[in-house]
């Protein structure tokens, strides 16, 4: 029987000890982490994204900093507030969320971010110190779910994971990680061929295209386990 690992209920149970965590540090440290989230534009999807951010930082007695900038903002007028909150000593986190709208070049706002401060893990500087394995700041969702596999599957050394996508903010990041841990990736995509075989191969099942209800489930064979949010 195959097994899907409840993301949920893990996320809720992480968040609990991250908050004994924020209170200790600020206890100890007298130190309060704060991240600031930019949303460009009216993008209903964004608007729900941060407002769950938002939301989640607050049960973790985390400051958060929302700056909501109009569908006509600047190229100029976002690096500059990029600029700030970089130089912002109270400010331990940056997350610009995406997409922006079209003046504006979204390379360019990713690499304007500190990688000190980048959040999302998607500074070319932290992408390269993921393919080297020299983690600094990773981004959310692989991470999430190399945690949720080991957790349920403790060593994963030597196991076929199959991810099924290749973007850069999880497809990519999630076969570095898991290749860290010395399993054997195989990453498929929409110009695979045989597509189902190989899925049928993986003893780690990771869907990140994004389209519910991708994997049949001829594709999954007995035992196989996936990380599901």
């Amino acid at each position: 029987m195959s097994s899907v690992i409840d993301g949920k209920q893990f996320a809720d149970d992480l968040c609990e000890k991250l908050k004994a965590e924020v209170s200790e540090l600020e206890a100890q440290h007298q130190l309060l982490p704060c991240i600031a989230v930019v949303l460009v534009g009216e993008d209903p999807a964004s608007q729900v994204y941060v407002r769950n951010k938002v939301r989640r930082c607050e049960q973790l007695g985390i400051r958060s900093i929302e700056h909501r900038l109009g569908d006509d903002t600047t190229e100029e007028a976002l690096l500059a507030l990029i600029n700030e909150l970089n130089n912002d000593s109270a400010v331990h986190g940056i997350l610009v969320q995406l997409p922006v709208p079209e003046q504006i070049n979204d390379k360019a706002v990713l690499a304007a971010i500190s990688p000190a401060k980048d959040v999302d893990g998607f500074h070319v500087e932290n992408v390269g110190a993921l393919t080297v394995g020299e983690n600094q700041m990773v981004p959310c969702t692989p991470l999430g779910s190399l945690m949720m596999l080991q957790d349920r599957l403790g060593d994963l050394s030597g196991k076929h994971a199959v991810v099924i996508g290749r973007s850069n903010i999880v497809g990519k990041p999630m076969a570095l990680l898991l290749l860290q841990q010395s399993c054997t990736v195989t990453i498929v995509h929409s110009r695979t061929k045989n597509i189902e075989a190989l899925c049928q191969q993986a003893d780690i099942l990771v869907a990140a295209v994004g389209r519910p209800h991708f994997v049949k489930a001829d594709w999954v064979k007995p035992g196989v386990v996936s990380p599901s949010n």
